[in-house]
């Protein structure tokens, strides 16, 4: 399987970094200059505002928007400025481990090592308790801000680097979660420890280290220590609210989360952009330097490969699927559905089995569309019925394999009566299809206008209502122009009854070009001086 990394950022105000295999379309990311992303970005921030009644805190940041602080998401070392703390921790932990027990993960081990944070929760003291108006704070950016919701903060910093992750938090070396050989975790915990890292501050190997020499791991961990030096120095100079440390660019940024062995080429059609991954790629990783390449044709690089095509359908909500079937995506704030739909696909078995073979196709296709929109929250797929339970978990595993690829964090339930699939994804930023287009102002964003009909008997019950104000003398109607044919020719003798009842003159007037919405009703009295007049 052939696998290339393709970079297109020749226009400064976008760059599309696509993943290909085989000559199809994997995996898509896009950032624009004009659109601010300070996911992972490091502030020193000032607490504004505390709602004890959600147990959050706001955050100003510096950046305009103040972000969103959960206690959730409160680092312990804020802690200790809380009275009897250590104590009312250690009560709480008494109670938990009365109520639970011993905890091991799925390998044997004692889950009180790597995963004391999930398995063992510390006890959270109220956030009034923690932190007071003024404080400072310093954060990181875990999510984007969607909507009318602001950035997402965490008090948990980690500075990733190509292998390795710096958490100064943790205070201890770890293993990545997906890493689940345990001889190679026990290896991997050897070298780290060998590179004598500095006392408290925590190191987690990436799964990108897994087959890594202790030399290039050496390698990583100074470059992180150069970089928390740095920081360090920021942090305890700059007053808040400051910028401290901010995430590298979308390039520089996929090659090292993504770039893998399998990875054959990266094709750059930028120069500047190729000088940037060539230092990089020399500096973390020199032997795969040889696998960059500079793109000088004259055809658009997306072009060439036959990728703009199928990125111009990304956004479409239907989806063909191989063999006559489709989806049908429908995105709204909080939710997805994902629609399963037949078509024209059948098999020489019975109905059963043309169901479960549509549905396997779909979850295939399903979570290629997530990762390819990144759409997240919570979304719930509605796939064929199948009667035989075998054929139901067959799809949910199919769709759990495919969505393993998926770097966003995951959670898929089983099939609930009804045959929906729920799950949740991950939510980082706003959905591609949120940042590439706008809503629409004529239906605002509800996708659909009120027909001419529908317009005419509203603009009606209008004019009855300004014909009974003895004030107005003159009324002018200005609407699209289907609306304006529409009355009058089918609701001209009502108007006229209007106009006779009413003692008034309306008139009618088509506006070209206007929006099928469009409507200004304009009143006059008598020695035609505008009237005021309101429909509620």
């Amino acid at each position: 399987m052939k696998q290339e990394m393709l970079v297109n950022c020749r226009q400064p105000e976008e760059c599309r970094i696509a993943l290909v295999e085989d000559g199809v379309l994997e995996e898509l990311y896009v950032e624009r200059t004009a659109q601010n992303n300070y996911v992972n970005n490091i502030y020193k921030g000032v607490i504004v505002n505390i709602e004890p009644s959600i147990q959050a805190a706001f955050v100003d940041f510096g950046v305009g928007r103040n972000g969103f602080l959960h206690i959730s998401d409160v680092e312990p070392c804020y802690f200790k400025q809380v009275p009897d703390w250590p104590e009312r921790e250690r009560e709480e932990q008494a109670r938990w481990e009365a109520r639970f027990g011993h905890q091991t993960d799925r390998n044997g081990r004692d889950a009180s090592f790597e995963d004391a944070p999930r398995n063992r929760p510390r006890f959270k003291p109220p956030i009034q308790e923690v932190f007071h108006r003024g404080d400072e704070v310093l954060v990181q950016v875990i999510k984007e801000a969607i909507g009318t919701k602001g950035p997402t903060l965490s008090t948990y910093i980690s500075v990733p680097g190509r292998y390795l992750v710096l958490m100064p938090s943790l205070g201890r070396v770890g293993v990545s979660r997906k890493i689940e050989d345990e001889a190679v975790r026990r290896n991997l915990r050897r070298m780290l420890l060998e590179l004598n890292p500095p006392e408290g501050l925590g190191f987690i190997v990436r799964t990108a280290g897994a087959d890594r020499t202790q030399k290039e791991l050496s390698r990583d961990l100074a470059y992180l220590m150069r970089l928390w030096k740095v920081i360090v120095k920021r942090i305890k100079k700059m007053p808040a609210p400051i910028d401290i440390y901010e995430e590298s660019d979308i390039i520089i940024r996929t090659i090292r989360d993504v770039f893998s062995n399998d990875i054959d080429n990266i094709v750059i059609d930028e120069p500047a952009a190729y000088e940037r991954a060539k230092e990089f790629l020399q500096f973390v990783m020199p032997r795969h330097v040889n696998r960059l390449q500079l793109y000088n044709g004259k055809e658009p690089v997306f072009h060439k490969f036959g990728l703009d095509k199928e990125i111009a359908r990304i956004n479409h909500r239907r989806v063909p699927l191989r063999g006559g079937g489709s989806l049908m995506i429908d995105q709204t704030e909080a939710l997805v559905a994902i629609d399963v739909n037949s078509g024209s696909f059948r098999t020489d078995e019975d109905a059963e089995e043309t169901a479960y073979q549509m549905n396997l196709i779909a979850a295939q296709e399903i979570a290629r569309q997530l990762r390819l929109r990144d759409l997240g929250g919570v979304i719930v797929n509605d796939f064929i019925d199948m009667k035989r339970e075998a054929h139901r978990r067959g799809v949910e595993r199919t769709l759990r394999d495919a969505i393993r690829r998926d770097r966003a964090k995951t959670k898929i339930l089983r099939t609930s009566p009804f045959g929906l699939i729920e799950m949740t994804r991950q939510r980082i930023r706003p959905s591609l299809k949120r940042s590439v287009f706008q809503e629409c102002p004529c239906c605002h964003g509800g996708g659909v206008v009120k027909t001419p009909e529908s317009m005419s008997l509203e603009i009606f019950r209008a004019l009855e209502l300004a014909a009974q104000n003895p004030a107005i003398a003159k009324v002018r109607v200005i609407v699209a122009d289907d609306v304006a044919e529409y009355l009058n020719n089918k609701k001209r003798s009502e108007i006229a009854a209007v106009e006779r009842e009413g003692g008034v003159e309306i008139v009618i007037r088509p506006l070209p070009d206007a929006w099928p919405e469009h409507l200004e009703i304009e009143c006059f009295d008598s020695a035609n001086k505008p009237v005021v007049f309101t429909m509620t």
